[in-house]
């Protein structure tokens, strides 16, 4: 193979077990995996998808086969693998999950001694003990062992209640309609709304690795029976979450399904309003409706590649208490510095609890600006150029921190982008105005349209 072949990518590695990769890769990447790290004790969770325990069964072998100790922690939300991982003095963890991806792909997410997912230069050095066979083998008398670690999901919830404004919630007596979307948040965020005093309404909170009921990913147009139900049970707010329970998307007592970046900003803004001044960390694909709030509040606002691995490393760096992404994913590091869609939910619960404003009454104050998003089917190999392909042709003011970012004005922009989980592009885009919104996402559906076409 060759060495410069990846295998992470923006979010660990994702494939289609029995089809792009079979479980020797896996046992191969647990080996590989236990021989990067230099501590004896791993610990691993994993979602609901079918695959999973095959695949934990697979990468411990091959922990163990490099004198690592496992720990199993059983099907947990991702953020609480993390946790423990940081909380609990091991030296590495393993999530087994694909996130939001389609019910027949999994993957592995490897995570650092304080929680946060390795970085890229680490993820590169395992890449390279693969591709190279470097595996530090050890013998009948050396191999790991095998433990099980059982309460991971009382330790997370124990610190999200402890994070937040427990006794302020409470008083408020908030109605929340929870979707957990068939993912590992059914075993936590209902329980943990019930102890913050919530009255609770409950869809899709049974596990179920197909994701039967809208799928995997929470996004305004899967979340419709959310939006219904919160109507139909006069409550305060709605929450959807991902697969593994690291993202949640919210709606408000009207029904309307918003995008990350609007939640984050409220919850931004409710952390600011409470004391805050570090630096706000999110992506490049994140509203310029942060920037306007942060800058009235004299805080500033830093810019990563998208991927939650990089708003991590960077809150890390800056000693950031919050981040967030427009997939739904906030991080607050007096939890732990990743995306948690638990942790988000309590900080907007705290932040409601604040005031006698309602969900939508907070998001009419945010300044207004329009989005669309989109993606195209492409193949894997072809993205680049076809990204590239549009930058020749443009005028514009570009940034090419991430992919492809158009500024068509001050406050209008479009981002073109390979996803790093599946084999397609991404495009969005944002305006003040709603007629040049539709006008630059047309434009630039067009130029990804027709390269496509000519492959």
């Amino acid at each position: 193979m060759n060495i410069n072949s990846k295998l992470f990518g923006t979010n660990g590695i994702r494939f289609i077990p029995g089809d792009d990769y079979d479980l020797e890769f896996v046992l191969n990447i647990g080996l590989s995996i236990g021989t990067f790290f230099r501590g004896a004790d791993i610990v691993i969770g994993y979602d609901g998808r079918r695959s999973s325990p095959s695949l934990v069964n697979a990468i411990s072998a091959g922990l163990m086969e490099a004198g690592k100790n496992v720990f199993a922690a059983g099907m947990v939300p991702t953020p609480a693998l993390q946790l423990i991982t940081q909380n609990s003095n091991f030296d590495g963890g393993i999530v087994i999950t694909a996130s939001h991806n389609p019910p027949q792909y999994n993957g592995v997410k490897v995570i650092s001694t304080d929680g946060i997912e390795l970085s890229r230069k680490d993820e590169s050095l395992i890449e390279e003990i693969y591709f190279n066979h470097k595996y530090n083998r050890k013998n009948w008398n050396d191999v790991g062992q095998i433990h099980t670690y059982s309460s991971a999901l009382d330790n997370y919830i124990d610190s999200i209640i402890n994070n937040v404004d427990s006794t302020l919630i409470k008083n408020r007596k908030l109605k929340i309609v929870i979707d957990s979307g068939n993912g590992t948040q059914s075993l936590s965020a209902p329980l943990l709304t019930e102890l913050l005093g919530c009255n609770v309404v409950t869809l899709n909170s049974h596990i179920d690795g197909n994701f039967s009921g809208r799928g995997g990913e929470p996004t305004p147009k899967t979340l419709d029976l959310l939006s219904k139900s919160v109507i139909e049970y006069d409550a305060d707010l709605g929450v959807g979450y991902d697969g593994d329970g690291d993202r949640s998307i919210f709606c408000d007592e009207n029904g309307n399904v918003f995008w990350g970046d609007k939640s984050g900003t409220l919850i931004a803004q409710h952390l600011i309003n409470k004391g805050m001044n570090s630096p706000i960390v999110t992506t490049i694909a994140t509203s310029q409706i942060i920037d306007y709030v942060a800058l009235d509040n004299h805080v500033d606002v830093h810019r990563t590649k998208v991927g939650s691995v990089d708003v991590s490393h960077k809150m890390k760096e800056l000693d950031s208490i919050f981040g967030f992404e427009e997939n739904g994913g906030c991080l607050y590091s007096p939890h732990i510095a990743v995306r948690d869609g638990g942790m988000a939910t309590a900080l907007m619960l705290e932040m409601l609890s604040s005031s006698e404003k309602s969900l939508s009454e907070h998001i009419e104050m945010l300044p207004k600006f329009y989005q669309l998003k989109t993606k195209f089917s492409c193949p894997v190999e072809s993205r680049a150029s076809i990204i590239d392909g549009i930058s020749s042709v443009l005028t514009e003011k570009i940034d090419t921190t991430d992919g492809l970012k158009i500024w068509w004005d001050d406050s209008s922009w479009s981002l073109i982008r390979p996803s790093g989980t599946e084999p397609i592009i991404r495009l969005f885009s944002e305006s003040n105005n709603e007629s040049q919104l539709e006008s630059v996402t047309k434009r630039c559906s067009t130029l990804i349209e027709d390269l496509i076409k000519n492959l």
